[in-house]
């Protein structure tokens, strides 16, 4: 069995792109301006994606009230997640997480603006 990644080169592309949003802006504003600087990067390098991407949630067949909103979902196959905070914890994880379950993806990523250096963790379902 072979150290096998699941959409390797996609991620560290877009692990890039978040890099160069980082570098621009620093560690120092909320998540939704990195959203926005995120998403021009994306479209300026032909990245797919949807922004605030809403998927239901399901009990036994019957759709709930509650829904999840993925911040991207990029080129139909991943979650990126964004966050601008002091540090990452497992609910954070158990979010993304979530999304992959609703949304039947594989890969998400999970990327912090808010530390020292840009952290990010693959997150696969």
């Amino acid at each position: 069995m072979g150290n096998h990644l699941i959409y390797k080169n996609e991620a560290y592309y877009i692990i890039g792109l978040c890099m160069n949003v980082y570098n621009e802006l620093g560690k120092s504003f909320n998540e939704i301006i990195y959203a926005e600087a995120l998403e021009i990067e994306l479209k300026e390098n032909g990245v797919p994606n949807l922004r605030e991407k809403k998927y239901p949630v399901y009990y036994k067949g019957i759709k709930l009230n509650k829904h999840y909103y993925a911040d991207f979902v990029l080129d139909n196959k991943i979650i990126l997640e964004l966050k601008a905070i002091e540090r990452l914890t497992s609910s954070h994880t158990k979010q993304v997480l979530n999304y992959l379950a609703v949304s039947k993806l594989k890969l998400g990523l999970l990327v912090n603006f808010g530390e020292d250096s840009l952290n990010y963790k693959r997150i696969v379902l």
